[in-house]
């Protein structure tokens, strides 16, 4: 526990300026971020006596280690830039808003040539108009199914519509009326553009117009005697009729307004946000939070603006906001909405009247809302505290291991080793520290070497970084077995072993060099520095040793380590002859069943992507300056690789784009590669040749059968 006093600012050196304050802790990690109207006043409340500080705001100066700020010229500016430091460095200290779901939105793609209508999830994308956020993704197609009758506009994927376009035949939707057909020019692209205009402004609560030009078609219609097609406005007049009484009138002078309204205890608060436009609420979204900062309502509900608009302009912000209670000051967050807009926004309290009492069925919502999440949260909390307790009892540990990390190897008959590092924190998921490793230290299938080696690898960067930051006294990185003769040297930066790589399948920014890529300054975490409590490894006794073995070569004592065999769900602790048996219905042994099955799906999954890969792969990727575009294009000339293999110098000069000096390239890089083996029919036996239409995208045919058949198991 830090002593606020060691890293306290000199009288005099914070301005009475407007500003954006950061506190990091020891290891340089942002864990709060706050702004200010008077950044001199407002840090010298976190310098007070400590008895006086709320518990949460005790906590997070006592955590810290140094506080920072920086100046701005007004507060708008201020809140802006707390919500990009909130964004980037996600401090543990801050409000966080947990959203258990992308809310579906309906987005009409005006972006595109023939606007298309869809369910549309995440980010939100430049020149698609957007309409919600809705509960359900299933209320959105009801709608668009009513709507559709009057407002044809195309629903299908870009596949879908080429395919038509090819075929010259409308999908079932042109057929009975539920598409225009742009795709067979049944409508020109600007007629079926007006189609999506009049849809959108449907949407927007225009719908009264709609409603009365169908109304006086059909007495048109009907006067002249054309029964059919007035009976068809007459439907179409009840489909529309029908998809607006989804949506119920809430306020008469159809207001464009988001209201928002709070629900709090001591230790969480649950936000509830109505959209309501054109008078008929359009949707509804909530979040719940924990407060680990003291913080009033008005705060709450300044951070659900920065939340619900910050990344949100033009007409996606209303031009009302009603919330419960008014930040503190209200005036710069009112200007940054209406810069945010475009134009002016009111943000009130409701005092009377339509809108007060829609304010307290969302008040209500909020209530439900917090009540509902404590309940889930507090039987999910029991199990999973009952699991890591249920984990230290059973492997004899000194607490419960609250970050636990997980190794698997997976291969196939020895080819492509990988192994796959997962890590659950508080028994749950944490998949940003996920890492993937390639095994290079050999070749071959020898599960219990590769399981030292990744050990080895991963806990060699947890020391560098330990050295790094001088966690460490002097001396003793050589008593840990750390030292120049095993591949770590804190001077120059250790170049191990390469091919680690994160969850997303890019190159992991730690897995090349160690000292360098672990960067102090930008508050994020650290990769590879914070130890577990309990290593994981998929396997028996024989695995298991292999990872304590590799950990008492580093000096690591303070690490537990067990396997978790497949056969028996038997639990393996290093030296021990006998397995530990969790009983079945142990919460403990289900958690340790998660960690190690999500080890193993991570690892297949790398596994099989680096197959594929080699599969694909081809003597042209050899050839240096030889891009996709002009491989495809020798492909399509020659029609095969065999082909190209046996064409003449003049003969590849003669492919678009290639020039003498690159055919004789290619000609050498195909007379020194080894062709290929010939696919094998694998039920009858016969060899097959090689046609035009089973090439791969690198110009090898496509074998048959699945690769497990030809290769054996992967494990």
């Amino acid at each position: 526990m830090a002593d606020p006093s060691s890293y306290r600012p000199k009288p005099g050196e914070i301005p009475d300026s407007p500003g954006v304050y950061r506190f990091r802790d020891e290891h340089r990690r942002v864990i709060y971020v706050g702004k200010a109207k008077s950044l001199r006043q407002r840090l010298a409340n976190y310098f007070q006596d400590l008895a006086g500080l709320h518990p949460r705001t005790r906590s997070m100066v006592t955590t810290a280690a140094s506080v920072e700020w920086t100046v701005v010229s007004t507060e708008v500016e201020a809140l802006q830039l707390e919500y990009s430091w909130i964004k980037e460095y996600d401090p543990r200290f801050n409000v966080k808003y947990r959203d258990d779901k992308s809310y579906p939105y309906l987005a009409v793609t005006m972006n595109e040539e023939y606007p298309r209508v869809q369910v549309m999830r995440g980010h939100k994308k430049k020149g698609v108009r957007y309409f919600g956020p809705y509960a359900h993704a299933w209320a959105i197609r009801d709608t668009v199914d009513l709507l559709l009758r009057v407002f044809p506009v195309r629903t299908c994927s870009a596949g879908v519509f080429k395919n038509a376009a090819r075929t010259g035949r409308p999908c079932l939707l042109g057929y009975i009326g539920k598409c225009s057909a742009p795709c067979v020019d049944r409508v020109s692209a600007e007629e079926h553009r007006e189609l999506a205009d009049e849809f959108c402004d449907f949407m927007t609560g225009r719908t009264n117009t709609y409603i009365r030009r169908l109304e006086r078609q059909m007495t048109e219609a009907a006067e002249e005697m054309e029964y059919e097609r007035a009976a068809r406005l007459r439907d179409d007049i009840g489909a529309l009729k029908k998809a607006m009484e989804k949506n119920a009138v809430v306020l008469a002078d159809a207001t464009d307004a988001d209201l928002i309204a709070v629900a709090e205890d001591e230790l969480e608060a649950a936000v509830q946000i109505f959209h309501v436009r054109g008078g008929r609420v359009r949707g509804q979204r909530g979040w719940v939070t924990d407060k680990v900062e003291e913080i009033t309502t008005g705060a709450l509900v300044e951070h659900a603006l920065q939340q619900l608009y910050g990344e949100e302009t033009g007409d996606a912000v209303p031009r009302e906001v009603l919330v419960p209670a008014l930040p503190d000051p209200v005036e710069p967050v009112q200007e940054w909405l209406t810069g945010r807009r475009g134009s002016g926004v009111s943000l009130r309290v409701p005092q009377r009247g339509d809108k007060k009492a829609l304010m307290e069925t969302v008040q209500r919502n909020a209530q439900q809302a917090l009540v509902l999440h404590k309940t889930k949260r507090a039987s999910d909390l029991t199990t999973r505290s009952r699991a890591l307790e249920e984990i230290a009892d059973a492997l004899d540990l000194d607490s419960a291991p609250l970050r636990i990390e997980c190794y698997d190897i997976s291969h196939l008959q020895g080819d492509d080793v990988v192994a796959s590092m997962v890590v659950f924190e508080d028994g749950l998921a944490r998949k940003s520290e996920y890492r993937r490793f390639q095994i290079k230290g050999f070749a071959g299938q020898d599960d219990v070497r590769s399981m030292h080696e990744v050990i080895t690898r991963r806990f060699r960067r947890y020391l560098a970084e330990k050295e790094r930051t001088g966690e460490w006294a002097d001396g003793e990185p050589a008593e840990n077995g750390v030292t120049p003769e095993n591949g770590v040297t804190p001077e120059s930066g250790v170049t191990p072993e390469s091919g680690e790589t994160a969850e997303n399948g890019e190159p992991a920014d730690t897995g090349e060099t160690i000292g360098t890529s672990l960067t102090e300054d930008d508050g994020r975490p650290k990769k590879f520095a914070y130890p577990p409590q309990l290593v994981v490894v998929d396997g028996g006794a024989p695995q298991v040793a292999a990872a304590r073995r590799a950990l008492d070569e580093l000096g690591i004592d303070d690490i537990a380590v067990c396997g978790l065999a497949k056969r028996l769900e038997e639990v393996w602790l290093p030296g021990d002859d006998d397995p530990v048996v969790l009983p079945r219905t142990s919460e403990g042994l289900y958690l340790l069943q998660r960690v190690r099955d999500e080890a193993h799906r991570f690892a297949i999954t790398y596994q099989r992507t680096k197959r594929s890969k080699r599969f694909r792969s081809s003597p042209l990727d050899d050839v240096p300056g030889l891009g996709d575009t002009r491989k495809q294009a020798l492909l399509k000339h020659f029609g095969s690789l065999k082909k190209l293999r046996s064409a003449t110098i003049d003969q590849i000069c003669e492919v678009p784009g290639i020039g003498r000096k690159t055919a004789e390239t290619i000609a050498v890089a195909l007379a020194q590669a080894a062709p290929a083996a010939p696919a094998v029919n694998t039920a009858t036996g016969e060899i097959m040749e090689e046609e035009p239409g089973t090439m791969g995208s690198s110009g090898e045919p496509v074998r048959t059968g699945a690769p497990d058949e030809r290769r054996g198991q992967e494990t």
